[in-house]
């Protein structure tokens, strides 16, 4: 029975550490899971010593060539350790139901501190049409797909890992690494693979593959170069990790940044505590508190968590028996990952329960501090703005990408690319977030814009703000005036003779008497002011053609039918 006791606990042993080893189990008992795979253990364990302590195993083979098991009892099983069981389960119970909203509602209510409202027309930043973002995360694979592509031997080897967005010395990214395509590419390249791509996220014809370095600990790896299991054992046994971010140093050198976790009340309520920042070449592992975060780090805050909280805000505003609804909130069908003034937020809309179509306000949480600014503004919900924006070219069967919300000159405004049925940018969109029946699309970024300022004068509770925006009108003689042709159309440069130190930009569509201009005439214009050189022209007049086109007919040409012909 002695040698049967030593054979089952062996077994048990061998199978928990397999077990606790291919789930990177953390070995604090303060998280649910590994709560819960402690008890279990404690459970096999005793009940294997209870059972030989009461009695033995008899084994007795059969004609039929099997062996029977009967378990002989020669005492009374030991009521003690049947106890210790009975307690660490019960003990495990009252921790969990203990963690329930029902006990703790306050604190799930008050995990996402209280907004600071905000003013979004002045502190969220004016984006030039050119630095807008315009490549979102599947076009951004396309790309990475198709650069690997031109390297055969390579694309045979490795696979894209998870593209992440981020600013690489004030550059807007996706970095993308390359990670091994299976066991045996692992097996004869385990030095690692080579690099990561990058894809501008303003320039889809930006991308750029790296070379320079190794990516040795990825999710595609195995044993002890899996990033999982290395950083577990190597930097957090004790200590929650989640959300793995593959982030570029100033300098271009790839890491991990982990983010390190804890749960606030038993076992629910998560909060990131900080983040493990692993070298992906050599493993090397430093851990740091949320404020002691590298600036060039650019979230910490798993996105998960931000949005749970949110909503526990929202649902939990009045308590738990809220039947009625009451002040209720919760957010919209979607978010995105933006950046204002250099640092990274996770933008959301906020709607009321049980409405889809319109937001109540947004929402913007710092992914790194975690402090959340509301927007209090009534307008579209992302799904309405694309569901508006896709309207607008329903011919063409395009749908729109999520929207990313913009500060246009002062007016809140979603942005969105609509794409075709392959995933490849066709058009652009505006849409007013106040009224998303206000949309402006076009071919180009600049011929988008100019056809939403078109359509936000043409509406009564736009052009007032508008008009109060930053354009700079001015009135002058053309110095200099050239064009050329810009994704298929006619873009004009010009310089005044007043301003000399300043380049207009006008699209050929915004007046067609533009076409006609030249050193010399007087003009009047409207442009708006930013800090890029080229200035964009929104508004233009050739004053000396004033009178000439007073008798220009702008209106179509009625077509007659044959009969009205002959009669």
């Amino acid at each position: 029975m002695k040698k049967i006791t030593r054979t089952a606990y062996l077994v048990a042993t061998i199978f928990f550490v397999i077990n606790a080893i291919s789930a990177r189990l953390n070995l604090n008992p303060l998280y649910p899971g590994t709560a819960f795979f402690y008890c279990v253990v404690i459970t096999v364990f005793t009940a294997i010593w209870v059972v030989s302590k009461a009695g033995k195993l008899i084994f007795t083979k059969l004609d039929t060539g099997s062996v029977a098991v009967d378990f002989e009892r020669k005492a009374p099983f030991p009521k003690v350790p049947i106890f210790i069981v009975a307690f660490v389960w019960i003990a495990y119970a009252v921790v969990t139901i203990g963690s329930s909203v029902f006990f703790n509602v306050s604190a799930f209510r008050d995990q996402m501190p209280d907004y600071r409202v905000g003013d979004f027309s002045q502190e969220v930043q004016v984006i030039d049409s050119e630095q807008i973002p315009i490549v979102d995360k599947s076009l951004a694979t396309k790309i990475a797909e198709k650069k690997l592509g031109e390297k055969p031997s390579l694309g045979s080897q490795v696979v894209l890992g998870e593209p992440t967005i981020q600013t690489v010395k004030d550059k807007l990214v996706w970095v993308i690494p390359l990670e091994h395509s299976g066991f045996f590419k692992w097996l004869t390249n385990m030095s690692g693979t080579p690099g990561y791509i990058v894809v501008s996220a303003t320039n889809s014809q930006d991308v750029k593959y790296v070379d320079s370095y190794k990516i040795k600990y990825q999710p595609n790896a195995y044993l002890l170069d899996d990033l999982t299991f290395h950083a577990r054992y190597t930097a957090a046994p004790f200590t929650g990790i989640t959300d793995y971010s593959f982030e570029l140093d100033d300098e271009g050198k790839p890491y991990w940044v982990i983010t390190t976790y804890k749960y606030t009340r038993g076992f629910a309520l998560p909060e990131a505590t900080g983040a493990i920042i692993m070298d992906a070449q050599t493993g090397e592992s430093t851990r740091y508190a949320l404020e002691d975060v590298p600036t060039w780090v650019d979230r910490v805050q798993p996105e998960d968590f931000i949005l749970t909280q949110i909503n526990n805000k929202g649902n939990y505003v009045h308590g738990v028996f809220n039947f009625s609804d009451k002040d209720k909130y919760q957010t919209s069908q979607g978010h995105i990952i933006v950046y204002n003034n250099g640092r990274c937020y996770l933008f959301t809309g906020i709607t009321s329960v049980g409405s889809d179509e319109s937001a109540i306000g947004f929402v913007m949480v710092d992914m790194v501090t975690k402090e959340p600014v509301m927007y209090q503004m009534a307008g579209a919900t992302e799904y309405a703005a694309q569901k508006s924006a896709e309207g607008k070219v329903q011919q063409y069967g395009y749908y729109a990408s999520f929207p990313l919300i913009i500060n246009y000159d002062g007016i809140p405004t979603y942005f969105m690319t609509l794409k075709d049925a392959d995933g490849l940018i066709k058009q652009y969109a505006y849409v007013s977030v106040k009224d998303f029946l206000v949309v402006g699309t076009g071919e180009s970024v600049q011929d988008a814009r100019l056809n939403y300022e078109k359509a936000l004068r043409q509406n009564p509770s736009s052009s007032d703000a508008l008009n109060n925006t930053n354009n700079q009108e001015i009135s002058g003689v053309v110095y200099r005036i050239n064009q050329e042709i810009v994704a298929g159309e006619t873009v004009y440069r010009f310089i005044l003779e007043e301003r000399k130190d300043i380049v207009f930009e006008a699209r050929g569509a915004i007046n067609e008497m533009i076409s006609l201009t030249r050193e010399g005439d007087s003009v009047k214009l409207m442009y708006r002011e930013s800090e890029a050189p080229i200035k964009d022209v929104v508004s233009f007049e050739n004053t000396g053609f004033a009178e000439i086109e007073k008798f220009i007919d702008h209106t179509p040409v009625e077509e007659v039918s044959p009969e009205e012909k002959t009669e």
